[in-house]
């Protein structure tokens, strides 16, 4: 969508948007940017449900030339350091513009990516995460018997057996359940809570 004049973010930062049709104006929601703040455009990726009449539902309907109402922008993550994103379905896109960041400013090296999802058909921008990050994402998939991911789910075990190094920053974000077991399994093994930044989705 078209930037407004003079509006900037931080990557990791995200902004209430509400659809601007007399039904929906009042209904805001949270997106992350995925574009980054000297584009010339806003680019957000919204993860779609079709089985509520909701605000991501009627969003599948906006065409060019609609109108969507944003607001001033806000967030708990932004990048202290290398280290690891852990996140789950939709909570991979404060993240998104953090690597694209980091990729252009060629300090992708020291970051690693634990993603988990439902299915293999969940998992949002694969094929860029796997440009940007090689063989430093690992997929989780929770419901799929016959995926060629990781099987299982982000317990104590799998982090233990995917981080070498608990002195490093962690960033995770997902709902609000795993985002709080996480926090503290990451505690238990060691991690600093000044080095851990939570956001729930």
């Amino acid at each position: 969508m078209e930037k407004p004049d003079g509006y900037e973010f931080t990557p990791g930062h995200a902004t209430e948007v509400s659809i601007d049709k007399e039904q929906w104006k009042d209904e805001k929601r949270p997106f992350t940017f995925t574009s980054l703040t000297n584009d010339d455009e806003l680019e957000f990726v919204i993860k779609i449900y079709t089985d509520h009449d909701g605000v991501t539902e009627e969003l599948d309907h906006v065409k060019p030339g609609d109108h969507l109402i944003i607001r001033d922008t806000w967030g708990a993550i932004e990048y202290k350091g290398d280290g690891y994103v852990i996140a789950g379905g939709a909570g991979i896109t404060p993240y998104i513009a953090m690597f694209r960041d980091l990729q252009k400013k060629d300090q992708l090296d020291g970051m690693h990516l634990l993603f988990s999802n439902k299915t293999n058909k969940d998992i949002i921008l694969k094929e860029e995460l796997d440009a940007m990050l090689g063989d430093r994402v690992t997929y989780i998939i929770t419901d799929q018997e016959d995926t060629q991911h990781l099987k299982g789910r982000v317990d104590k075990e799998l982090i233990k057996n995917q981080v070498d190094n608990f002195d490093k920053n962690f960033y995770v974000c997902g709902p609000p359940q795993m985002t709080e077991d996480i926090s503290k399994i990451l505690e238990e093994c060691g991690a600093s809570p000044d080095a851990v930044t939570l956001d729930d989705q």
